[in-house]
């Protein structure tokens, strides 16, 4: 029996002092100490022994457990305190090592586009307002003129979250809460995004518009070319030609296209401008009698202009951009160019 617990202490010190990890020294312990382990079989075996060997057999298996135990708790802490140290070292900042360039974020094209626009307006005398995106049908169709049955509301490709909630075509209610809320003279402009149910190199389910309008007593058509042309002489260059075209929109009396002179070609004719030397750059009239009937003005008192611009149309003019697409694809290689 002594043979056999000097030859288990012998193997298990070896064992423990090659364990490198708590989960190793874990295992170590069970097959030694644990209900099944060698130490247990041992202390089992003493009644096969001869009544007169059996307490000098006991005492050298209990102090080989003891002295297991001990290996145990001193082996313990030693592979701690050795993870500690490794864990430490993994950690450790070296600060002779090169530094990590990091990228600093901008703002997205289209947003700067948006503050430089905001800021002519600004300059102009206009206020800023903004409005809910899911707006009420009342707000973005009934009061500006379109009636429920009104075929120009086949013009807007709507977003509906219910009969009478939609997600908003324009930011123009922002125009009509303005003006359920407050007295004339007003000069506004009111920059968000607005949704509709289209998708192409031209054209994206979300967008970013400013809507501006003014209203007082004598406001007249000229007044609207005066700010609109000063506008794109602004950001586009005194040099560029600028005409207005008769069109429709229902919130609008007389209403007219904005045009410019093609920045891309400079009026020679060219794809974007489809030949024309001319491009689209937004749409504007007086506002309708009917929209200050809605909210309560004289029409015969006050008249007023309102006009919208997309922002993603100025960003493509203003940076030659051919696809709409790319303002919302999160590609880097595009997105670091501004």
């Amino acid at each position: 029996m002594e043979e056999k617990v000097a030859k288990l202490l012998d193997d298990a010190k070896k064992a423990f002092e090659a364990a490198g990890s708590l989960k190793e020294l874990e295992d170590l312990r069970v097959r030694y100490l644990g209900k099944k382990g060698e130490v247990t079989a041992l202390l089992k075996s003493l009644g096969t022994l001869p009544a007169e060997e059996r307490p000098a057999a006991g005492n050298a298996v209990n102090r080989a457990r003891k002295e297991i135990e001990d290996l145990v708790k001193t082996r313990k802490s030693q592979v701690q305190v050795e993870e500690r140290s490794q864990q430490v070292r993994r950690q450790a900042l070296d600060v002779s090592l090169p530094g990590v360039r990091r990228d600093r974020g901008h703002r997205h094209p289209v947003t700067k586009v948006m503050d430089e626009v905001l800021d002519i307006f600004a300059g102009l005398g206009f206020s800023v307002r903004v409005g809910p995106e899911v707006e009420k049908d009342y707000y973005n169709f009934e009061a500006l003129n379109f009636p429920k049955d009104h075929p120009a509301r086949d013009m807007q490709d709507t977003f509906f979250i219910k009969e009478d909630v939609v997600l908003r075509t324009h930011t123009s209610p922002v125009q009509i809460r303005t003006m359920e809320s407050e007295d004339p003279p007003l000069r506004i402009v009111s920059p968000g995004k607005v949704y509709r149910h289209d998708y192409d190199v031209s054209h994206s389910p979300m967008f970013h518009q400013v809507e501006g309008f003014m209203v007082d007593e004598g406001v007249a058509f000229s007044d609207l070319k005066g700010v609109l042309v000063e506008f794109i002489h602004q950001y586009f260059g005194r040099e560029v030609p600028v005409r207005f075209r008769p069109s429709f929109f229902p919130f609008t009396e007389p209403s007219a296209e904005v045009d410019m002179g093609c920045v891309m070609c400079h009026g020679k004719g060219c794809r974007v401008c489809k030949n024309t030397g001319w491009v689209e750059i937004l749409g504007s009239g007086m506002i309708h009698p009917e929209v200050f009937r809605y909210v309560g003005y004289d029409s015969e008192k006050y008249s007023g202009f309102a006009f919208g611009v997309g922002m993603e149309r100025v960003a493509m003019l203003h940076y030659g951009i051919d696809d709409i697409r790319l303002f919302y694809e999160n590609d880097m290689r595009f997105l670091e160019q501004f």
